[in-house]
């Protein structure tokens, strides 16, 4: 029998895999098992005469491997062996969202964000797999190298499971190596909200269900600071905020600083909001006067904020403004299915 590593061997590839080989003979059972009892899969050819772990060994690992294995004339041996893989000095992680045990809105994405730009961006993206239940067709698409992204082909049926399975340790990517393994499981929403604002017609609609819950007066943004078409996600609620307008690069006579802005919905990284502005009362419903927000009365918008939650849509239309960018934020709806699948390295 053949054991790759050697026994004893330290400084092991976490990268690398554990193989099990006999001349003149068959394998009988082959276990590896990590320090503390849990054991790895593998597989065994047709032949049984190899045997191969799956995947990444995982980084300051040890394995002990037991083989028993038959030769020609039926006679039985058993051969152990112990390894120990590297502990490397380059590591990258990926921070995630959904967290684990969040209700989340139908158009929320899965967003995984590394510590370190990926360069081998299949072996990564093969370490990342979605269960859900019901299943759905998905895939993900590479923002960069430090930012992937998992959706369904159409938003998630309400009250859909979903659990992502990061298994990235040791997997290699350039010269570092990453070092989780986690399951996080969170749920979609037992109801489908959907907000639209058309900026043409002043208003907005909002569905549960594909039932009409409401529809809102909005002032939407003016001539030269329109609001984003697309869709946009729901991705942080505000009660009280101030809003400054050198954080999204209005200076001059266009600048302003909002104090106690109620009921803020966060739609863009760039500063997209649904809030109230009652300093707007007399333009709702009849003509767009804010910088790129969609702003409503103060009932309107306490009514919005209660209604709507995290991972919702909200879809703008006539607008004079482009579409928005699909990592501006959680936008990703806005690309086609086809070119979204083309965004995986493993298309």
């Amino acid at each position: 029998m053949t054991i790759t590593p050697d026994t004893d061997a330290t400084d092991i590839d976490p990268d690398s895999q554990v193989q099990v080989s006999v001349a003149n003979g068959k394998l009988d059972s082959v276990t590896a098992t990590l320090t503390g009892g849990t054991a790895i899969q593998g597989q065994m050819d047709a032949t049984a005469t190899s045997w191969t772990s799956s995947g990444a060994l995982g980084t300051n690992k040890t394995y002990n491997v037991s083989v028993v294995a038959e030769n020609a004339d039926g006679v039985k041996s058993t051969t152990t062996s112990k390894f120990t893989t590297s502990k490397p000095s380059a590591v990258y992680r990926g921070t995630f969202y959904p967290d684990p045990g969040d209700v989340v809105g139908v158009a929320q994405p899965i967003s995984v964000k590394f510590t370190k730009p990926i360069t081998d961006k299949a072996a990564v993206e093969r370490g990342l797999t979605v269960e859900s239940t019901p299943a759905v067709q998905g895939s993900w698409y590479w923002y960069g190298n430090q930012r992937v992204d998992f959706r369904p082909q159409n938003y998630w049926a309400p009250g859909t499971k979903v659990t992502l399975h990061m298994r990235l340790d040791g997997v290699k990517s350039g010269a570092a190596y990453g070092d989780q393994n986690r399951d996080v499981t969170f749920s979609i929403s037992p109801h489908a909200i959907v907000a639209t604002a058309d900026a043409a017609a002043h208003t907005m609609t909002v569905t549960q269900d594909g039932v009409l819950l409401k529809k809102l007066l909005i002032s939407a943004g003016k001539p030269g600071f329109d609001t984003w078409n697309g869709t946009m996600v729901v991705q942080r609620k505000v009660d009280d905020i101030t809003m400054d307008s050198k954080t999204v690069g209005i200076f001059g006579t266009d600048g302003y600083i909002v104090k106690d802005v109620r009921y803020a919905v966060q739609l863009t990284d760039s500063g997209t909001y649904v809030h109230a502005a009652p300093w707007n009362a007399g333009k709702f419903g009849k003509v767009n006067g804010s910088h790129g927000c969609i702003g409503l009365s103060l009932a309107d918008a306490e009514w919005f904020y209660k209604t709507v939650g995290l991972g919702d849509p909200v879809v703008v239309k006539n607008s004079n403004e482009k579409v928005v960018r699909s990592d501006n934020g959680y936008a990703d709806w806005n690309i086609g299915w086809s070119a979204w699948t083309a965004g995986s390295a493993l298309h």
